[in-house]
């Protein structure tokens, strides 16, 4: 069968136990029995919970493996194999090798071909009509290729000589035979052999046995090989017995061809190997003969063989010569060509033979009677080969999972179990595939181990492990339960009482069998790849073997019992094809497959996996078992045990028998008595009446067998006095010895006088529980009208377990009425009182109940004492119900008499219907009385929660029409009050704000409602305290001065907290709000970017500037945000600044201090020698920075202290007009520490004030700044009295027309200068410089401007002006005061250049300034080369170029360009250029 036809038989039942089910094993087989038994197996899933653990030692499992090959499995496979097995040998026997051709591109099947050719009718009468087109449509092959005729070339070259030398017809004078000399018959053969599959061979096996090596393909001589020997060539058509064309020969060993130099060289002949046992006759010959033979071998050039030796000693001996005639023609001439069989020395002329020889051949030649005998000897009995190689479990898993994973190309998890099964009967079916397997079956698991845990009484099994070892499910005990007849049996039989362990690869198969003795079977496969069975139910049985008989008679005459032997398969498509009925199923791991008896079953495994087996018998087993050895008996089978021991051993003993088991076994005694005595009495009837007694239970088994049946004798058995190791069963004692019958004796273990006797106790054992079901069935019926106690069932109850009855419908009745009298027992009990009640119900009992209970009580058919207590107990029941109605129907009820009735129906354990109702309307007579208190008592209004309370439960009392009143009260007063809360939150609500009358309006209305409102009291303190604000607002805009913005800006952050509409606060948010917006506009008018100091500080005079080091201190603590409040610079309190009067006052006191201050401070100064002093120690501390002083050093013209040039901001000369006139240029230096703001312009500070005067808020900062102004403007008028004067008056002139003279000369000497200059660029401009730079103008190529005033510095004379003594102290004061100022005036740079023209030019100061200067450019192109850089290196790295970006941004200076590189240096750029423009302004 192609593997493509294959079709999966159907499933089998599976079956899925519930807890309860599962807890009963055998129990469960019984109930699924009648549906499983029709499959002949089944599939049982245990629960999901029931996980049994692995008990197996993994490290000490070791076992040796069967070897499987698949195609010898299979029986029709076998059958071709085995025919191709002697096929071959008859053309090894005639010196050929057997090479099989391919027909459309699969091996051509020898044996079909063969055998559809016989059924036909034979090749003669298929040649004669011409049919062999039907042969190749038989053997499925396409039609209209001429497949016929090369069928038939293929049959005459192979199979017909075979055929003829089976049927003898070679024997005899035939007519001609076939001319198979044709050259194109032979073109057509083309020689095949066998391909192995051995690649995926699992395991280096040496002996593949004799199939395997035959079917290895071995090297054709070459055409080169037989051309260079004639012999070889001649052996192409001629050898040792019929020869056909195109057979493939070749010579059996190259290595002939390599003999010693010293040796005459001899042509390869075909040599015959002969088969071990077969008794080959040789030919005994004189020492003569033997000599005459040696010295014929030394001397003869001629290739040394048996046949030539024999034909020339023939010649040699003319004696010998006569002796000999052929067998066939019976004459003895042309002895030349006579032959000598090698086998029985008949002898044979080469003309006679058929075909006939052309010559003598060479080497070992046998007789066609020799040929055919060595054909027909029947092949040797099939079975497996064990291992070579020990495995442990992990070995032979790696090895199954590689062969596995080799074999399909893909993991082994992921090949479907479809494509195995249709892969295994493929291989299995194929005659051309060899694939070997190797399989771990019948592994004894007393000597292994089993995979279930086993109890030892050692203690070290984990509570768990323990349950699974005592589990009926346990492969280890279900034989030996105690419905197990196996149970009976002392001996430990391995496979059938002790569980075999099986370790399977893929592939690897069971064979279809039956169980020993027709027992159940169960397997649990604990781990591993699932296991596919197949399964034909017992009805069945008959049919399969019969078919299998059918269809391969060759394997049975040679097996008769081959079924036994688990060694065939057939396919189970073929078995279906035929009407046997075949299902499969796939056995997954933690699943068991139970086959019923006689039911045959097979199988292969999916992969590697590990699986547990052992056989039981129940007691609907023992009729299978009693037809299983009679059938033993026709096959002459040797039992596992005796069936008659077993059942004389279980009758022994009937007490210990369960119920089913002891009526089966009275069945099966019963027959065996009836035949025991019919036997006995048949020997009786012979005449043997000689008999003794023998134990044969004490026997071996191998000395109690009946020497015809090979059956386990126990009752009796025929012995002979003269014959003692003799011994027959009585169903054979014809078959004994030859002894007469007086010899004969009977062995006997039983008499028949006992035999009845264990019977008779056995049929009491079963109708005892006849007798126990008609006491039960009196006693629960009162058939005798007379209940029993509850004493007398439960004996009737203990007798049945005593006894070990089955369940039955009877034992469950007596159970469940002993079960309700004491449910009723106990329930009475608890009703009464007289005991703490074991509840049975959950609540207590109805009056119908009771009723109802009171009914089963004396419906039981037992007697109970208690029943006269629940009569009187529904009695008082009923009179309370009686009382209860008409309590119910007063009006209006008293609270006193349904207390009083509660109390007495609670204390009666009965749930009465008039209970509710009475504990109904006493729910409603309370909330009524709660009502009526919370709304009648004013002093104290009922809450919401209390009204809601009340309401909830309103709605669960009885209703009437006082409680729908009284909740139509409490639903008005409860909704007027939730819509006064509602509005109260909205009015609470900040998001919409109402004036104070809404709350007014509110807070009356809540006072009407009778109800204690959560809200009313949080609405109140919300008026009060909107109120207050108001009467504080206005007490604030009606006092004597405008308010300060600190108090406003308290009242504006109360007032938005409030949840009150006022109008006032949007009012006070406009002042604070434009409050904020004129002191913003002063700070930026006054303070500089990141000022240290706060605005009221800068309008406020320096009170702290006679002090160096507290003024150091000051700015350090400004700096790290440690100054506390602004306040403390005019030493107000925050209750001074709310009083003009004061604020001007301290203003004064401040500026007069501020004065003497800086006088002080100038004194000081003015001693201090600002020189690098050579000791450390000797160091003076200047500048703000403190650190000693340096080269470039600047003094305050203020305060006359020193700084360094670096750290603070100085004035610049270049970039200003060039001129002459010294004392214009800005060399005015003031520290940070005395120019603290921006000094903007007395203007500006005036616009200030204007829009100072319009706010209604007093700010300190805007008294202060009037103090400040008011100082400017005094200061001014002073100043500009002073200028007024004729002196200075005249001088300021003079200085006028002397800046104007020096202006003119510079002007002129500029020009020239830059002319020069030009013609000198132009020319520079022509060489490119070296590094491609441009020359800029302020580069090396031209002067700079710092260079210019440099050069001015020579030619720069004073003093100028002469001024007298009184003037310049008055100057000198008013230039004091003025810089003290935080305002930039007119007058203030006037008296400076009177001051700076009265005195020589300070050169020192110059050179300074032009230093500090470069080195500030310097710094700044340093920084310009380093922003350069990195854009360059952004560039580089692919950013955008810098050259594009500079394209399209307007161009900027340098400074600029510089100071986007560092922003903070931007910032600080713009505060400097500030106080540059403060310490050097040019008029």
């Amino acid at each position: 069968m192609e593997s493509e036809d294959w079709v999966p038989p159907p499933e089998c039942p599976v079956f899925e136990p519930t807890w309860e089910e599962f807890k009963d094993p055998l129990g469960y087989i019984a109930k699924i029995r009648p549906i499983a038994e029709k499959s002949g197996i089944c599939k049982i899933r245990p629960p999901v919970d029931w996980q049994p653990p692995f008990a197996v030692e993994v490290d000490n499992f070791r076992f040796t493996p069967r070897i499987q090959r698949l195609n010898e499995l299979e029986a029709q496979t076998r059958v071709k194999l085995n025919y191709l097995d002697q096929i071959a040998k008859f053309w090894e026997i005639q010196g050929s090798s057997l090479k099989i051709p391919n027909v459309e591109r699969r091996i051509l099947d020898l044996y079909s071909l063969s055998k559809i050719v016989m059924e036909e009718g034979g090749y003669e009468a298929i040649c004669k009509d011409r049919r062999w087109a039907r042969v190749a449509q038989l053997l499925n092959y396409p039609t209209g290729k001429n497949i016929g005729s090369l069928l038939r070339s293929h049959y005459e070259r192979i199979i017909y000589p075979y055929e003829t030398y089976q049927s003898g017809a070679n024997l005899v004078q035939c007519g001609a035979r076939p001319d198979y000399d044709s050259e194109e018959k032979d073109k057509e053969y083309k020689p095949h052999s066998i391909p192995l599959r051995q690649s995926f061979q699992p395991s280096k096996i040496n002996s593949y046995g004799r199939r395997a090596k035959r079917l290895q393909q071995e090297p054709e001589p070459t055409e080169e090989d037989i051309e260079k020997n004639p012999e070889l060539k001649k052996l192409q058509i001629y050898g040792a017995g019929p020869k056909m064309m195109g057979l493939g020969l070749m010579a059996k060993d190259k290595n002939l061809r390599k003999k010693d130099k010293d040796c005459p060289e001899c042509p390869p002949t075909l040599v015959v190997k002969e088969e071990p046992g077969v008794d080959l006759k040789r030919e005994s010959t004189s020492p003569r003969c033997l000599v005459d033979i040696k010295e014929e071998a030394a001397l003869s050039p001629q290739p040394c063989t048996k046949m030539t030796m024999r034909l020339r000693r023939a010649h040699g001996n003319s004696q010998m010569v006569d002796s000999y005639t052929c067998r066939i023609c019976a004459r003895g001439d042309e002895d030349d060509k006579l032959l000598l069989c090698d086998g029985c020395d008949d002898n044979y002329h080469i003309f006679c033979l058929l075909p006939p020889l052309p010559e003598i051949p060479k080497g070992i030649w046998r007789c066609p009677k020799c040929v055919m005998a060595e054909c027909r000897r029947p092949p040797e009995a099939f079975g497996f080969e064990q291992a070579t190689r020990e495995y442990t479990l992990q070995s032979f898993g790696e090895m199954a999972d590689t062969f596995k994973a080799d074999y399909f190309n893909m993991p082994v998890h992921m090949v479907p179990t479809e494509v195995v099964e249709k892969e295994f009967w493929r291989l299995v079916n194929s005659i051309e595939e060899d694939v070997t397997v190797e399989y771990g079956a019948d592994i004894h698991s007393k000597e292994f181990g089993s995979g279930f845990p086993v109890s030892d009484n050692s203690g070290r099994l984990s509570p768990e492990e323990e349950a699974y070892a005592s589990s009926g499910w346990n492969l280890n005990v279900m034989p030996v339960l105690e419905q197990s007849v196996l149970c009976h049996i002392n001996a430990d039989i391995s496979g059938m009482k002790v569980p075999w362990l099986y370790v399977g690869m893929v592939f690897s198969a069971f064979c279809w069998h039956i169980e020993d003795h027709w027992s159940y079977s169960i397997n649990y496969l604990h781990w591993g790849e699932p296991k596919t069975w197949y399964g034909v139910p017992s009805s069945a049985a008959e049919h399969l073997e019969e078919v299998m008989k059918k269809l391969t008679p060759e394997l049975f005459e040679s097996q008769p019992d081959l079924l036994h032997q688990l060694v065939t398969l057939m396919n189970p498509n073929t078995l279906m094809a035929h009407g046997v009925p075949v299902v499969r199923t796939n056995q997954c791991a933690g699943e068991f497959v139970i086959t019923f008896p006689r039911a045959y079953h097979s199988g292969f495994n999916q992969g590697y996996n590990f699986a547990e087996a052992v056989n039981f018998c129940t007691a609907d087993w023992l009729t299978a078992g009693r037809q299983c050895i009679e059938h033993y008996r026709r096959l002459r089978r040797y039992c596992v045990f005796s069936h008659e021991e077993l059942i004389c051993k279980m009758a022994a003993c009937p007490e210990r028998l369960d119920l089913n088991l002891a009526a089966a076994v009275h069945k099966e005694m019963f027959i065996i008595v009836q035949e025991e005595r019919r036997l006995r009495k048949a020997l009786m009837d012979k005449g043997i009446t000689e008999a003794e007694r023998e134990a044969f239970e004490l026997l071996p088994d191998d000395e109690r067998q009946c020497d015809k049946c090979k059956t386990t004798c126990f009752l009796s058995a025929l012995a002979c006095y003269n014959c003692a190791e003799c011994l027959v069963c009585l169903y054979h004692i014809d078959d004994l010895c030859k002894c007469p019958s007086s010899k004969h004796y009977l062995r006997y273990r039983y008499t028949l006088d006992e035999l009845p006797a264990m019977l008779h106790k056995l049929k009491v054992r079963a109708e005892s529980f006849d007798t126990w079901a008609a006491k039960v069935r009196t006693a629960l019926e009162m058939e005798d009208g007379r209940k029993r106690t509850l004493e007398e069932l439960r004996t009737l109850e203990s007798e049945a377990q005593e006894r070990k009855f089955p369940e039955n419908g009877l034992l469950q009745q007596l159970r469940s009425t002993i079960g309700e009298t004491e449910t009723c027992i106990s329930e009475t009990l608890a009703l009464i009182g007289t005991k703490k009640p074991i509840q049975i119900h959950s609540a207590k009992l109805t009056v119908n109940e009771l009723r109802a209970f009171l009914e089963q009580m004396i419906s039981l058919p037992c007697l109970i004492q208690q029943l006269s207590d629940v009569k009187e107990l529904l009695e008082k029941v009923e009179a309370f119900q009686w009382q209860a109605q008409e309590a119910l129907t007063d009006e209006p009820p008293s609270s006193l008499q349904l207390h009083e009735l509660l109390e007495k129906g609670s204390q009666l354990g009965v749930d009465i219907p008039e209970m509710d109702q009475l504990q109904q309307l006493l729910r409603q007579a309370e909330w009524l009385n709660e009502v009526k208190e919370a709304l009648a008592s004013p002093e104290e209004p009922v809450t919401l929660q209390t009204m809601q309370a009340l309401m909830e439960a309103g709605c669960s009392v009885a209703q009437s029409p006082a409680v729908e009143k009284a909740m139509a009260e409490l639903q008005d007063l409860l909704s007027i009050s939730q819509r006064w809360e509602e509005k109260a939150q909205m009015c609470l609500e900040a998001r919409q704000r109402h004036p104070p009358a809404t709350l007014e309006a509110i807070i009356k209305e809540a006072e009407s409602i009778p109800v204690c409102l959560p809200n009313i009291l949080v609405l109140k303190e919300t008026l009060y305290k909107a109120r207050a604000w108001i009467a504080d607002v206005e007490e604030i805009q009606n006092g004597d001065h405008y308010p300060c913005l600190d108090d406003l800006e308290g009242l504006v952050a109360v007032g938005r907290d409030l949840p009150v509409r006022i109008e006032e606060l949007r009012q006070l948010e406009v002042q604070v709000l434009t409050a904020h917006s004129w002191r913003e506009k002063a700070c930026k008018t006054f303070l500089k970017k990141n000022s240290c100091y706060t605005l009221l500080e800068v309008l406020s005079p320096c009170t702290y500037a006679g002090f160096e080091s507290f003024k150091r201190s000051k700015r350090k603590q400004k700096e790290l945000g440690l100054y506390k409040s602004d306040t403390e610079s005019l030493g107000l309190s925050a209750q001074d600044l709310r009083d003009p009067g004061s604020v001007i006052l301290a203003f004064k006191e401040g500026e007069q201090k501020e004065k003497e201050g800086i006088l002080q401070l100038r004194k000081s100064n003015q001693h201090k020698v600002c020189m690098q002093a050579v000791n450390p120690e000797d160091q003076v501390e200047v500048c703000i920075c403190g650190q000693p002083p340096t080269d470039l050093m600047l003094q305050c013209n203020l305060c006359q202290d020193w700084f360094h040039g670096s750290c603070v901001p100085c004035p610049k000369l270049g970039g200003q007009k060039q001129s002459l006139a010294w004392w214009d240029w800005s060399t005015k230096f003031l520290c940070s520490l005395c120019m603290r703001s921006r000094r903007p312009r007395l203007e500006t500070i005036l616009s200030l004030l204007v829009a100072l005067q319009k706010l209604p808020v007093r700010l300190p900062e805007g008294e202060a700044l009037q103090c400040l102004t008011e100082r400017a403007i005094t200061w001014q008028d002073r100043a500009r009295q002073v200028l007024a004067t004729q002196e200075v008056a005249t001088l300021l002139d003079k200085l006028n027309e002397l800046r104007q003279r020096l202006q003119s000369d510079m002007t002129k000497e500029m020009v020239a200068l830059k002319e020069s200059t030009w013609n000198e660029q132009q020319q520079k401009m022509q060489v490119p410089l070296e590094n491609g730079d441009k020359v800029t103008e302020n580069g090396n190529g031209a002067h700079s401007d710092l260079d210019m005033i440099s050069s001015c510095f020579p030619r720069l004379c004073g003093p100028v002006l002469e001024l007298s003594k009184s003037a310049h102290l008055q100057l000198e004061e008013l230039m004091m005061e003025g810089d003290l100022l935080e305002v930039t005036l007119d007058e203030e740079q006037k008296i400076w250049r009177v001051l700076q023209a009265a005195q020589p030019p300070d050169l020192d100061k110059l050179r300074k300034l032009i230093e500090i200067e470069k080195t500030e450019r310097q710094a700044m192109k340093g920084k310009s080369r380093d922003a350069e850089k990195r854009r360059k290196r952004r560039c580089a790295r692919g950013q955008s170029s810098p050259q594009f970006k500079e394209e399209l941004e307007p161009k900027r200076t340098r400074a600029e360009l510089e100071r986007r590189e560092d922003p903070e240096e931007e910032e600080m750029g713009q505060d400097v250029a500030i106080e540059h423009n403060q310490n050097g302004r040019e008029l």
